[in-house]
């Protein structure tokens, strides 16, 4: 039955409120560690005499152990204490960022980079599996909003402050502060992670298996989705830098400026969009449409304004840039909400695991297929139709290819909770 529209839901808990603040802040430290190696690579190039290919080496270690650790870390999550899981990655990736700013051979950074991978694959998983088990449907829009919120702050932060820290203080300070500096986090986490785990053993037994999951039309809707997604934002993060100071001549600090202000904007329109996928929930609309209209519309409008400010004098070329990292966070608010309906309690975390690892083959296609195209035409116009192209392909895959939006009826607990057979 549809929720009357004067009908008020029951409000977040203080105690959960400082949860989800702590996770706002942990991916907001996720990706400014995972981003800030792009910064430093200039630096890092002239001080360790690294090739090309070797700095190339160290920019895809990350990707490499990121995507492939999902289906491991998915499966953790969905077996163990997910609060504990997620501190262990947390340290992990904190200690690999510090270490980075110490070491002085190339084959240890290497090593760090993929140890950060590792880690840092803990969190969308761990994400999904602690709002599901604490966050009532209505208010999963905004708690996948608000952590989401980080994921473009990060990203703003290291454009915006990061360059200049570096060259203020060297990259190595600013890798051994910020690594140490994180772990600070742990405190207030141990101090105050939910306490929501008493049927997690059980679910944990009752979850479906991989077979299982890709016969879902539905769990390949949400893959293919996700990569269109994470094409686009791994497109911004690795290329926007270079398009706008080689070819549309900004200058660092106006590029920094373009950038920041961006990602910014997007954190806040991630949130309010969270918010107001709630309210219309509560107000009575149906899950799927509202879900898979920020989803799927907000990844329409990102691709095709990206895609328009290649062609666009500098001013609109600006403005274009900026409505699609607004409209990409429009889609970040709720497209794990989506997931975390699907998949239920019994397989949060391994849902969204593979759908994380499917995605993250973007981090690897994106910047790689950029560069090839870049290289033969000498400028980026079909870098940037490619981009509007994959990003309309992924809207289909979440209106067309993900069903409604409503927890999956997994055989394996159908099975459990079958009566016996009548004696004949």
């Amino acid at each position: 039955m549809a929720t009357s529209g004067s009908a008020q839901p029951i409000g977040i808990s203080g105690a959960l409120k400082i949860v989800l603040f702590l996770l706002a802040v942990s991916i907001f430290i996720n990706y400014i560690d995972r981003s800030n190696l792009s910064i430093a690579a200039p630096m890092l190039k002239d001080e360790f005499g690294l090739s090309s290919s070797q700095l190339g080496l160290l920019l895809a270690a990350f990707f490499v152990t990121y995507a492939s650790f999902q289906l491991v870390s998915g499966w953790l999550v969905d077996r163990f204490n997910v609060n504990w899981v997620f501190a262990g990655g947390f340290f992990l990736w904190s200690a690999a960022t510090a270490g980075t700013g110490m070491v002085h051979v190339f084959w240890v950074l290497f090593v760090l980079r993929l140890l950060l991978g590792i880690g840092e694959s803990v969190a969308y998983p761990a994400y999904s599996k602690i709002i599901i088990l604490n966050f009532p449907h209505e208010h999963r829009g905004f708690a996948n909003s608000v952590i989401s919120s980080g994921l473009l702050l990060g990203p703003g932060f290291g454009l915006l402050l990061g360059g200049l820290l570096m060259t203020r203080f060297g990259w190595r300070a600013f890798f051994i502060a910020l690594g140490l500096a994180s772990m600070l986090w742990l405190m207030p986490w141990l101090k105050w992670m939910p306490k929501n785990q008493a049927t997690l053993r059980a679910e944990a037994e009752g979850a479906p298996s991989l077979l299982e999951f890709l016969g879902l039309r539905s769990a390949w809707g949400t893959c293919l989705g996700q990569f269109g997604i994470n094409y686009v934002s791994y497109f911004l993060l690795t290329w926007l830098p270079y398009y706008l100071v080689r070819e549309r001549h900004f200058s660092l600090v106006e590029m920094a400026k373009i950038g920041g202000i961006a990602y910014v904007l997007g954190a806040c329109l991630t949130a309010l969009s969270g918010w107001m996928s709630d309210r219309w929930i509560s107000a009575g609309g149906s899950p799927s449409v509202v879900r898979k209209t920020f989803v799927a519309g907000g990844l329409a409008l990102a691709g095709g304004f990206v895609g328009l400010s290649v062609f666009s004098n500098p001013s609109l070329c600006i403005a274009a840039l900026i409505l699609g990292v607004i409209f990409f966070g429009v889609t970040a608010s709720n497209v794990w909400a989506i997931t975390q309906t699907l998949a239920g309690q019994e397989a949060a975390g391994r849902w969204t695991g593979f759908q994380n690892f499917t995605g993250n083959l973007a981090g690897i296609v994106a910047p790689w297929l950029t560069g090839l195209v870049l290289q033969r035409t000498g400028h980026f116009y079909w870098a940037f139709l490619i981009l509007a192209a994959v990003a309309f392909a992924g809207a289909g895959c979440w209106i067309f290819l993900v069903g409604p939006v409503e927890q999956v009826a997994w055989r394996t607990n159908l099975r459990s909770i079958e009566p016996p057979a009548r004696a004949v």
